[in-house]
């Protein structure tokens, strides 16, 4: 077992594990830490705890110290300069006739490197934005292309449920999400419904999933025969999210009846279960969809 402590650097960011060494750490403390591009600033958000050796990525490094005034001072002022720095890349960026599109900037700590984060259709020969940059900042420049979904939680908004976007509000990691999920989830599979703001499928998609999987291991398919309290019938259709069936049933008049039956009350007869979605099975509406929509949706995020 080892001491550690959950550091955040941006906010819904991803969280590391840096040991407290011997300093008194404690959750809400700004702390600066070393990393692999040298000393950054960061949040505590997990308090010290002992986790196994094998859940940590070495070499684990430590932290530093517990913020002081200066370091928040300094920590203020980069944020400063990163909003005057987007200014400047983006009239460079214009000048240069570059087809790119900035979407944030980052100083590094101890201010030896800024980084600038953009999207891009393709490869961009960025050489002399590079240079002017380097000449203007007088420190090392990093240029990183980033994905749509990155984009999205460093820019933030409102997702189509109205609320702010699960990404950028406490989703430190993205999860990989597929169309079957929808499908499995009874949703439809018009790409417009299911993708969020930054045109991927919405990372929400995943959030009750298992419990889903779950349900459609005992749930029976449509056509299967079950016996119930009120007697043997077929199964007419079913729904997850109420865990119950609609059974078609003789009276004693000989009469059909539809009965809904918790998945619990009923034992299976001949026919089977849900389970899992096969591929063959997923038919999207295109609508007026670009096809290479549909492609990318069906891509594992």
């Amino acid at each position: 077992m080892v001491m550690v402590v959950g550091v955040r650097f941006k906010k819904a960011g991803k969280i590391y594990y840096f040991s407290p060494a011997n300093l008194n750490v404690q959750k809400g403390n700004n702390v600066i830490v070393e990393t692999a591009r040298g000393m950054e600033f960061g949040k505590c958000v997990i308090k010290p705890k002992n986790i196994d050796e094998s859940d940590v990525i070495p070499p684990l490094k430590n932290v530093l110290r517990i913020a002081t005034e200066e370091d928040v001072k300094k920590h203020d002022d980069n944020k400063r300069r990163e909003k005057e720095a987007f200014e400047i890349c983006l009239e460079k960026i214009k000048q240069h006739n570059l087809k790119m599109k900035l979407i944030d900037v980052e100083y590094t700590f101890d201010n030896n490197k800024v980084i600038f984060y953009f999207t891009a259709d393709g490869r961009v020969d960025f050489r002399e934005l590079v240079k002017d940059l380097a000449s203007i900042f007088r420190t090392r420049i990093e240029l990183r292309q980033i994905g749509v979904r990155d984009e999205a939680k460093m820019i933030g908004g409102l997702g189509p449920c109205g609320r702010v976007m699960c990404c950028s509000a406490f989703l430190g990691d993205f999860v990989p999400v597929s169309i079957k999920m929808a499908k499995e989830q009874n949703l439809s599979l018009n790409p417009t419904k299911i993708s969020g703001i930054c045109g991927r499928l919405m990372c929400c998609l995943n959030y009750e999933q298992d419990a889903y999987e779950k349900i459609r291991q005992r749930l029976p398919k449509k056509g299967s025969v079950v016996n119930t309290v009120y007697g043997r019938g077929e199964v007419m259709s079913n729904s997850v999210v109420k865990e119950s069936v609609k059974v078609k049933i003789k009276n004693e008049d000989g009469e059909d009846m539809i009965k809904e039956v918790l998945i619990n009350q009923i034992e299976m007869v001949s026919g089977g279960f849900e389970g899992s979605i096969n591929d063959e099975e997923i038919e999207v509406d295109v609508g007026n969809e670009n096809s290479d929509v549909i492609k990318q949706l069906f891509k594992e995020e």
